[in-house]
């Protein structure tokens, strides 16, 4: 997030943040979003393009870009980096054959100028399946001890049961909060 979007906003004080919704296919990006909206997740198909959910939370307005993750859609992903204040970076914490390269892709994703500076949730999802990889487990498989550039956490998570969604909504929109409107 640039020096120049933080003062248009601090101008604005529009109390609004943009967090695109991130990770491989069949992380659980969508049924995460549906578990926070109160939507029913009955019925959960592949996103191939994108959905935004927006959630009034406290005093902000909280826009999420939940990107589809196939590998043919991740090219595209940079189309909606700008502009954004956090990521949330979604983990299948049961499929251990993909995570090196949901390492990839999130050391990647992370190295972008567009994303200087956002706040990035790691959800570490799918606790609810037996043999899920825990969310310390997962913070070393994605060398998250290693990332000086962004202000970070993890939360192991269920999309399905909406274990711990609560408390990681609350981390990101706070942690962007403090730095965007500090001033406000």
């Amino acid at each position: 997030m640039g020096l120049l979007s933080i003062i248009r906003k601090l101008r604005a004080k529009e109390k609004e943040i943009r967090i695109l919704v991130l990770g491989l296919d069949n992380a659980g990006k969508t049924t995460i979003m549906k578990r926070l909206n109160g939507e029913s997740i009955s019925t959960i198909s592949p996103t191939l393009g994108f959905n935004i959910t927006t959630l009034d939370f406290d005093s902000y307005k909280v826009n999420f870009w939940d990107v589809g993750g196939q590998r043919t859609i991740r090219p595209y992903w940079r189309n909606y980096f700008e502009k954004t204040d956090g990521i949330i970076w979604v983990v299948d914490s049961a499929d251990k054959e993909r995570m090196k390269d949901c390492a990839d892709e999130l050391a990647a994703l992370l190295k972008e100028d567009k994303l200087a500076g956002a706040s990035l949730l790691v959800f570490a999802n799918k606790q609810d399946i037996a043999g899920a990889l825990g969310d310390e487990d997962i913070k070393n498989l994605l060398k998250l001890n290693e990332l000086t550039t962004h202000h970070w956490t993890i939360k192991a998570c269920s999309a399905v049961t909406g274990d711990n969604l609560l408390p990681g909504l609350q981390w990101i929109v706070y942690d962007i909060a403090s730095h965007i409107y500090m001033f406000s």
